[in-house]
């Protein structure tokens, strides 16, 4: 049809006015977002904190071992051992090194390791929770930033049309065929279409702007997309039910809620280690030099010797009262753990509320596409049976313009139903596969 084959050379024509640019893929974009995007970074972060998290509790296993030394002068009058008082000076030195070892600590430390464990689960995961969704956004982004230039591009194609008409009627009234009044309405309707036109460019620059920012992009300077190679409209359409199964196995939002609850129901153990026992070793060397003016003191070296002290011993700490702490502190993290379960829950509604939407409107969309290309034909053929009949005199300016505005509406229709299904089944395929390109 000559009028599709116009549209489709001026889509290419919006295309072309950024050539040049340095064309992005629609993966391409999803990578660099991911890469790039600040969210994902603080979501690194948090990951990196979670694995420092396990570090941590694991090094509650290690015993600690302390070193110490200190030195003392006295001067003036003391207490002497005749139980009189004398002026002279004194020197003490004395170190230590010390162990202490956890052997028993009410479970506390074997728990904690769980818990650290199941808490840098539930960070990974929602560190791809957050990938996801920044996929999802520049999938919805892309098209419609795809959508927008084709829009513009069939406005374009409206203002040649108007300027053609515009001219066929300037003939027409030189002749005396036509009367100057339709001159003047086809001037009007080149105007509407030239404003129409700039707003679609317009959109088309926000929506560009909008994905560049969603990039991380410092501006939309060198930027521009390509378009879909692919048109997955013929792809079948999974059920709702069979995105949801596959969706409960591999998505990320329902893996680290998972996480969250089994971290929660770990918390609860480490919470209760507050009722047990407490079991620990240590061990302690020693010596001291002290020195007294008038008096024969042995060297440092044979105080040494000599004073040197070594100790063991064993600490049992075994909990009777402590206030109800370990009680509000199980009774907290049973809370946290029914606040995990039902966030589970609502991850799953929430998860199957998006598949059903999601396949509900791919639907719509694609009837609305198949009904819009009947249109498209259909006013198409109106519209070169109007132009036939105004060329004859058997039609008027108006009926003509009705004609042309029905069939550049049925096309922009299409576009619209075309990037609706595009975007609805782009978005059923990854909670499907969980593949983000």
């Amino acid at each position: 049809m000559k009028f599709s084959k116009s549209i489709l050379t001026a889509i290419t024509l919006a295309t072309a006015l950024t050539a040049g640019a340095e064309t992005w893929s629609l993966d391409s974009c999803i990578s660099y977002a991911i890469a790039h995007n600040l969210t994902v970074k603080s979501r690194q972060i948090s990951a990196e904190q979670g694995e420092l998290g396990v570090t941590e509790a694991k090094d509650r296993f290690l015993p600690q071992v302390q070193a110490g030394a200190n030195q003392s002068w006295g001067f003036g009058r003391s207490l002497t051992a005749e139980n009189t008082y004398a002026s002279r000076n004194t020197s003490n030195f004395g170190w230590n090194v010390g162990l202490s070892l956890p052997l028993f600590q009410g479970l506390r430390n074997v728990r904690n390791l769980d818990y650290a464990r199941s808490s840098m689960v539930q960070t990974l995961e929602q560190l791809e929770e957050t990938k996801d969704d920044i996929t999802l956004n520049v999938i919805a982004q892309y098209l419609q930033t795809l959508y927008c230039r084709e829009l513009h591009g069939v406005a374009l194609e409206q203002v040649r049309l108007s300027k053609v008409e515009l001219e066929r009627r300037k003939e027409l009234l030189a002749a005396g065929k036509t009367p100057e009044v339709d001159l003047l309405q086809a001037e009007s309707q080149l105007a509407q279409d030239e404003v129409s036109a700039v707003t679609a460019l317009n959109n088309l620059d926000i929506a560009m702007l909008d994905l560049a920012q969603l990039l991380e992009l410092p501006s939309t300077d060198g930027f521009d997309i390509a378009p879909l190679t692919t048109d997955p409209v013929d792809d079948r359409l999974p059920s709702p039910t069979e995105v949801y199964e596959s969706a409960l196995r591999i998505n990320h939002s329902i893996a680290a809620a998972r996480a969250g609850v089994e971290a929660s129901g770990k918390y609860v153990k480490v919470a209760q280690s507050g009722w047990l026992p407490s079991l620990s070793f240590s061990a302690g060397i020693g010596s001291s030099y002290y020195k007294t003016s008038g008096y024969v003191n042995e060297n440092f070296g044979a105080q040494m010797r000599h004073n040197l002290s070594k100790s063991l011993g064993f600490s049992l700490s075994i909990p009777i009262f402590d206030g109800f702490s370990t009680r509000n502190s199980v009774r907290r993290a049973r809370l946290q753990e029914i606040s995990a379960r039902l966030q589970l829950s609502d991850s799953r509604n929430r998860l199957l509320k998006n598949i059903t939407q999601a396949h509900t409107q791919a639907i719509a969309a694609d009837k609305r596409r198949e009904a819009s290309r009947t249109a498209e034909t259909s006013t198409h053929a109106a519209l070169e049976a109007i132009r036939e009949k105004y060329n004859y005199g058997k039609a008027n300016a108006t009926e003509f313009e009705q004609a042309k505005t029905a069939y550049i509406r049925a096309v922009s229709d299409a576009v619209q139903a075309k990037y609706e299904s595009v975007l609805r089944r782009r978005i059923l395929r990854f909670y499907s596969t969980g593949q983000r390109y």
